[in-house]
């Protein structure tokens, strides 16, 4: 499963705007990510093409399998990294900006091994 960072960006954003307002259409996207109506509409329309949503009469957006799961992990990076940042001692604000970053490009290794320390709730990191 090898898409862009901005296609992964799309699909957090549905997942994200689900789970906090329940139905997801074009226009809440174009809000939430500021870009322009027509971008937001190709790329509904692409991503209804190779089968990551669909949408029904009235405009709303479901993800698909394959689109929940891309949407699913993206979105979990972003959670635990930005509460990982601000353990840290990073503000919230920057914490979530940085975590949009970075959990794109970590490897899963790294991610697995950050997910598996935050989990245990081992020693507080130490300096190297």
């Amino acid at each position: 499963m090898n898409i862009h960072e901005s296609a992964e960006d799309y699909l957090e954003t549905i997942l994200k705007l689900r789970e906090d307002h329940g139905m997801v259409r074009s226009i809440d996207i174009v809000h939430e990510l500021g870009f322009s109506k027509p971008s937001v509409s190709i790329a509904m329309r692409n991503f209804r093409e190779n089968g990551y949503i669909q949408m029904d009469d009235d405009g709303y957006i479901t993800l698909l399998p394959p689109g929940e799961e891309i949407a699913r992990r993206i979105y979990d990076r972003h959670k635990l990294l930005t509460q990982v940042f601000i353990q840290l001692g990073v503000s919230p604000e920057t914490a979530a900006a940085d975590a949009c970053k970075v959990e794109h490009d970590l490897s899963n290794e790294t991610f697995e091994k950050i997910k598996a320390h935050a989990a245990g709730g081992n020693c507080p990191l130490k300096p190297i």
